[in-house]
């Protein structure tokens, strides 16, 4: 199947052909569907805290941050393209002497109309307006001609603010007295207040592409003084991109592989899931993961905050406990008693699957199970009520091996065509907004090989085209999904307003952003 010349081609990328036959094989075989056994909610599998439990985690989190290895990473790698899909296809087929009904009958809220109706309440209104200025344009009597296509051109083509070609992290998200800020400068201004150590260093990851890395580099390097002197912290920024070697094979449709016109092989990056390799590089003890898109304006951070430090105190608690245990059990002298207790804190607090058998085994089986069950990095991860947006949700599922374990499910995961999985997915209270904290490392300080617990037969397949030709396409175990299916997962509510995402540019028109 492979000439010499792919052999190379996939070395040179990092694959091994190990993995190479594993991908092919994924593709004749294809992925189960994630087998939901109840959807997670309050009472069973998300807690929902008191007002008295809220003050008291946020007060453990705030008595103990400082002290501990603390850093957030944010994924960032993905190019704004999406966000301006509708402008992008308004520009293709606009037509300036049409009726205005006819131009705009969509004036939904997500709409070509709704964006034009409200370009002055963008923070990048006055950037754009600028640049046009210096090109001879007017962009207000652009907007009274009905000159749309020439307004779009500057907001996305190289010669106005370039922002189809740019990520999320660089677009122009809040306008503020001193100013707009771009997304990027928002997360440091929200990491200052909770991933700050004794030495006042705020650490942050960003996952960049690699076609961004120096404009995001330069962008840092121009505002970090600013917020440093306004926050009186220093910013410790790393960056990292998506490994040519998580890059996945395509195929055809008849699962042979696909070859571009010049004879090589195509590989596509392998998702969100690909970055579980960017995280496990990170040496920190407690990480907070955020997306680049989900931010809000200073006005309305502090539930943010209050939220990040009730999961961070929550995670700081279980894991104190968790390293008690594990000590314990690492003593071949536990009493039964002992034993017992930890079997309730593991069933109880962890959500771990005791086999039904567990009481007919030996102590030392006793000990050993339940060291293997608790000895694993920990997820605390924030869900908010369903109110109708995207996004995964939390579920029970009952993986390959028969265990049944909480796990964030995408309803691609889903067998739509089940009656009773989509009735249980339809009986969903929770999503998820991706708003996780995490322990890395074990009871004794030694970091987790987190490629361990990843469970590889929840990846995806998908189908895409390339010069025309239709392929295949095969997703990575999401980083949030299969890449954390075997960590420790504890689902905690949280308010839906620490969940703003940006995933159409007319998004930042609604009040949360304005």
């Amino acid at each position: 199947m492979f000439e010499s010349k792919d052999r190379l081609q996939i070395q040179e990328k990092g694959i091994s052909m190990e993995t190479i036959e594993q991908q092919l094989e994924n593709f004749r075989q294809g992925f189960p569907f994630v087998q939901l056994v109840d959807p997670a909610t309050p009472g069973n599998g998300v807690l929902v805290f008191e007002e008295d439990e809220v003050d008291h985690y946020r007060k453990v989190f705030e008595q103990n941050f400082r002290k501990n290895d603390i850093k957030k990473f944010i994924p960032a790698s993905g190019a704004a393209t999406r966000m301006f899909k509708h402008l992008h296809e308004f520009h293709q087929q606009y037509e300036p002497g049409k009726p205005s009904d006819e131009i705009f009958a969509d004036r939904g809220f997500n709409s070509v109309y709704n964006f034009f109706e409200g370009i002055r309440h963008f923070a990048f209104y006055d950037r754009l307006k600028e640049i046009m200025k210096v090109a001879g344009e007017d962009l207000e009597q652009c907007l009274a001609d009905r000159k749309y296509g020439i307004i779009i051109d500057y907001l996305l083509e190289e010669e106005g603010l370039n922002y189809a070609s740019l990520p999320k992290g660089l677009i122009l998200f809040h306008q503020y007295d001193d100013g707009p800020r771009m997304s990027i400068e928002e997360h440091l201004v929200e990491s200052a207040e909770y991933c700050v150590n004794e030495n006042e260093i705020v650490p942050i990851h960003f996952t960049v592409s690699p076609e961004h890395m120096d404009k995001f580099k330069d962008e840092i390097r121009r505002v970090k003084p600013k917020y440093e002197e306004k926050l009186a912290v220093r910013f410790d920024v790393s960056y990292s991109i998506q490994k040519p070697s998580t890059d996945t094979i395509a195929v055809d449709l008849d699962n042979e592989p696909f070859r571009e016109n010049d004879g090589k092989l195509l590989f596509r990056p392998g998702g969100h899931g690909a970055l579980i390799e960017n995280l496990n590089e990170l040496e920190n003890e407690v990480i907070f993961i955020k997306n680049i898109d989900n931010i809000v304006p200073d006005r309305l951070r502090e539930p943010t905050y209050l939220y990040k430090k009730v999961i961070g105190g929550y995670l700081l608690y279980l894991r104190k406990k968790v390293f008690e245990y594990l000590e314990m059990l690492g003593n071949r002298n536990i009493s039964s008693e002992e034993i017992d207790e930890i079997a309730d804190f593991a069933t109880n607090e962890l959500n771990a699957d005791i086999v039904k058998d567990f009481n007919e085994y030996s102590r030392e089986e006793k000990r050993e199970f339940l060291f293997s069950r608790m000895n694993r990095p920990i997820r605390v991860c924030g869900m908010v009520r369903n109110e109708g947006e995207p996004g995964g949700g939390p579920f029970w599922t009952r993986n390959q091996k028969g265990e049944v374990t909480l796990q964030i499910v995408e309803k691609s995961q889903i067998d739509m065509k089940d009656p009773d999985q989509k009735a249980k997915l339809n009986k969903a209270s929770h999503f998820n907004p991706v708003d996780i904290v995490c322990s890395i490392r074990n009871y004794r300080g030694e970091k987790f090989d987190l490629k361990d617990y990843v469970d590889p037969s929840t990846g995806f397949i998908s189908i895409k085209s390339k010069n025309g030709r239709d392929l295949k396409a095969q997703e990575l175990p999401g980083l949030w999904n299969g890449a954390m299916a075997n960590w420790i997962t504890i689902f905690v509510e949280t308010p839906i307003i620490t969940f703003n995402p940006v995933k159409t540019i007319n998004d930042l028109l609604r009040e949360t952003h304005q």
